[in-house]
């Protein structure tokens, strides 16, 4: 069964930081690009980043670029995002995923965690 184990997450004050971190099981992500998305209730998904699986290419959103930085251990089978200076517009459920090039249905996804920026 192949699984994608989020941690990290938590309640932080603005300009704090937080580590998102998922752990993936029953695959090796060598050959995955993996990445995260935002979700807030009453606003579409967002791809917040994502890292490649072979040239380690990244992609930011506009929003977090300078803030947030991606990374990957592939010798682990594990990905990261350190999140700094969090803004409570960072606010939102973030999900991992692993894609292998196929569509979406058949991404790896991790569980969610809630992350809050609040003062």
């Amino acid at each position: 069964q192949l699984q994608f184990v989020e941690s990290g997450g938590g309640s932080v004050q603005p300009g704090g930081s937080l580590r998102l971190s998922c752990a993936a099981s029953g695959f090796t992500l060598d050959r995955y690009t993996v990445g995260w998305f935002r979700q807030v209730p009453g606003t579409a998904r967002e791809g917040v980043s994502c890292i490649g699986s072979l040239d380690r290419s990244t992609f930011y959103h506009d929003s977090v670029k300078g803030r947030f930085t991606i990374s990957r251990d592939n010798a682990k089978n594990t990905v990261n995002l350190e999140m700094n200076n969090l803004k409570p517009e960072d606010t939102g459920v973030y999900y991992c995923y692993a894609g292998d090039g196929r569509p979406e249905e058949y991404y790896v996804w991790g569980q969610g965690t809630q992350v809050t920026v609040s003062s």
